[in-house]
């Protein structure tokens, strides 16, 4: 590690968060006024409204890190330029290359860290944030459901419940298991099911069969093809699970979810765009660099833009991104990309934009 390279890490470091405190400061402070009212009317603890943003706290900082990124390369090349000091390096013989250097090293760094966020750390986080909201804010009894590739729910005080799918709108569940207990919690039967939909007259089970243990070890297994369940939930119900579920799941569980999806004959469409969104959204920093470097040297490689136009090319460059983002996620959801298409289709285009920069820079 040369000299050169110490020097403009430190300086990028030292432009980087202040970029990246000042927007998590931002989006903080936006995010608390507008949901603070609406906890005010709670009446609740302040201590439980401060863990809520601890928690949410990851989520913020794998959306604000990225632009952190391009903002502190926009910024930090311009003080360079504005000092002379890319003047100096090129004097000294100094490439294009190994200027870029020290910031695709650290954007790489803070890629992994995103990737680790969004893997593991963000869906355990949020989970822990949607349940201060609703038990402790809200004072909201939570349904006793459990989050995971494959929910459980508790029917009654001695019935166990989980399913493999949930068909768009929650009327209907597939794959149905309903698990028996006794007062001793032992298990006394099973009921499976092919699915379960809501009629006017509540959820019936369709196409299943019932195992019971008799007391003197024999099991006597009746078919149905329609049977009546208890089920206090409604379609919204699950609706709402199944337009959130995804972001409460590590990478590995919404992969296992869309394999058992496709085993099933199911289309696993939108668990895989998540899957890859998730994937391809923390390496968006490295393309933010490189977009970065080639739009602060593109026109002689050594003219700065000044700290207010910056920030400004950032911002625009970001919501740009984000749209695009946005809506290629969208089209993989509804099969119109393929998943891994429309997951890096975003970073693929903004590469290409900033590979095709930083050709056009004279150096």
């Amino acid at each position: 590690m040369t000299i050169l390279f110490r020097y403009m890490l430190r300086e990028y470091v030292k432009v980087f968060t202040m970029c990246f405190a000042g927007l998590m400061t931002v989006y903080l402070v936006v995010d608390f006024f507008e949901k603070v009212r609406r906890f005010i009317r709670y009446d609740a603890e302040a201590i439980d409204i401060v863990l809520y943003f601890i928690f949410m706290t990851p989520h913020i900082t794998v959306q604000m890190a990225p632009l952190a990124v391009l903002m502190a390369t926009l910024l930090t090349l311009g003080v360079f330029s504005k000092s002379h000091e890319i003047t100096a390096m090129r004097s000294c013989g100094v490439s294009l290359y190994r200027m870029a250097l020290p910031f695709l090293c650290f954007s790489l760094g803070v890629a992994l860290v995103l990737f680790l966020f969004s893997a593991v750390v963000i869906p355990l986080a949020t989970t822990q944030a949607e349940y201060v909201k609703t038990a402790f804010i809200e004072k909201k009894t939570s349904p006793p459901t459990f989050k995971a590739d494959r929910p459980w729910m508790q029917i009654g005080n001695q019935t166990l419940m989980n399913f493999d799918v949930v068909d768009p709108g929650g009327a209907t569940l597939r794959g149905i298991s309903l698990y028996h207990l006794g007062p001793d919690f032992k298990l006394n039967g099973i009921t499976e099911a092919q699915e379960a939909h809501y009629t006017p007259q509540g959820w019936i089970l369709i196409a299943g069969n019932h195992r019971q243990l008799q007391t003197d070890g024999r099991l006597l297994m009746t078919d149905f093809e329609t049977k009546p369940i208890e089920l206090s939930q409604i379609p919204e119900d699950f609706d709402t699970w199944l337009s959130v579920g995804s972001e409460e799941m590590t990478l590995m569980d919404i992969r296992a979810y869309a394999d058992r999806l496709r085993k099933g004959g199911f289309s696993a469409a939108r668990f895989l765009t998540e899957y890859y969104g998730r994937v391809a959204f923390p390496f968006v920093s490295l393309v933010m660099v490189i977009v970065g470097i080639a739009l602060s040297l593109r026109r002689s490689g050594v003219r700065g833009r000044g700290m207010a136009r910056g920030i400004g090319q950032a911002l625009a460059i970001g919501l740009l991104y984000w749209t695009v983002h946005s809506l290629a996620i969208a089209l993989g959801r509804t099969s119109v990309l393929t998943p891994m298409v429309a997951g890096w289709f975003a970073n693929g285009l903004f590469l290409s934009f900033g590979l095709y920069l930083v050709l056009k820079v004279r150096y």
